[in-house]
């Protein structure tokens, strides 16, 4: 099956949109880069579950993910949509299935519903969340994916767990795609997240070094045989963050390194993709000899530049969609 790629759509989290001089015109950087990440035929649109903005919070707008995902509904006609990933304690499960299956109906059945245990404790403090050990927001999620599944399945849901209940929730309109949404679980956790992702997610997303992937697929791969999953059935899929590509590598390696010392992230290169579009395929062809074979792209700057996307559709895409 040949690999997909998705695109990161700037909404303001990773500061990708200050020089824009208003929220309405920071919605209409938001709304090019999705029309034109369709028109080049790109797979998917991706964006963060956070409401303040990294490295640090700032008086910065940061668009909410799931507003989002009904706004991209409207916009766009084939790409799909999805988040990377939603937090898990913003939101009340059951609510959170509800809202998911009205934005797969309104999309022509486009939802990737991905999901994570949430880790920016700011974020919780700011806004009155309770922010409990990670174990315990694990277990929430693993939790929270089975209510979900069930309202999204069920005529009339009955749930008792140890964090959430309901009690004969309608869930109606059901999603469009069947059996439901594909689940994307966040994380590269050993011991929990993988195991949840085995137990009941059909997508992982998990990033950095060859050897890091390598041995989280290997996990997940022993995960599986625990939960009489078939491994290849889950999709893997890796992170870029950020993409720099350039027609020369000398261009590349002058954004990169401007790049780097502006964002402090001492796992840059791990995450990075920079290159010319040659030097990218052969980052991507190493992936994928990994069973890595979606890729969702944070591309530098492209709020301001869409002219990268099209290099990378033109010169990075056919490349894995010829076999």
């Amino acid at each position: 099956m040949a690999s997909r790629f998705g695109v990161f759509v700037p909404q303001g989290w990773k500061m990708d949109l200050v020089s824009f001089p208003s929220a309405p015109a920071k919605y209409q950087a938001m709304r090019q880069v999705a029309r034109e990440a369709e028109r080049l035929r790109f797979d998917g649109l991706w964006v963060y579950d956070h409401f303040h903005t990294v490295p640090r919070p700032t008086i910065e707008a940061t668009f909410e993910c799931w507003s989002l995902m009904a706004a991209l509904a409207v916009e766009t006609q084939r790409i799909r949509l999805g988040q990377m990933v939603t937090c898990n304690s913003y939101r009340p499960p059951a609510l959170l299935a509800k809202m998911s299956a009205t934005i797969d109906v309104t999309s022509g059945g486009r939802l990737d519903f991905g999901i994570g245990g949430g880790w920016y404790e700011h974020e919780y403090r700011a806004y009155g969340y309770p922010y409990p050990p990670v174990g315990e927001r694990l277990r929430q999620l693993e939790e929270a994916v089975q209510l979900i599944t069930a309202m999204w399945t069920q005529e009339r849901t009955s749930f008792s767990g140890r964090y959430y209940t309901v009690d004969g929730a309608i869930n109606e309109p059901k999603p469009l795609q069947r059996p439901h949404p594909p689940i994307w679980i966040g994380g590269g956790g050993e011991k929990v997240t993988l195991r949840i992702l085995a137990r009941h997610g059909d997508a992982s997303n998990f990033g950095g070094t060859l050897e890091t992937v390598r041995h989280k697929c290997d996990v997940l791969r022993r995960h599986c045989a625990d939960a009489g999953r078939d491994y290849e059935a889950i999709v893997k899929s890796v992170s870029f963050e950020p993409v720099i590509i350039r027609r020369t590598e000398a261009e590349a390696r002058t954004v990169a390194d401007q790049a780097r010392q502006a964002s402090g992230d001492k796992d840059w290169d791990e995450t990075a993709l920079v290159g010319t579009p040659a030097q990218c395929i052969e980052r991507i062809k190493a992936y994928e000899q990994l069973g890595v074979s979606y890729f969702i792209l944070y591309f530098q700057g492209l709020a301001e530049d869409l002219e990268q996307l099209g290099l990378f559709a033109e010169e990075v895409l056919p490349a894995f969609r010829s076999h």
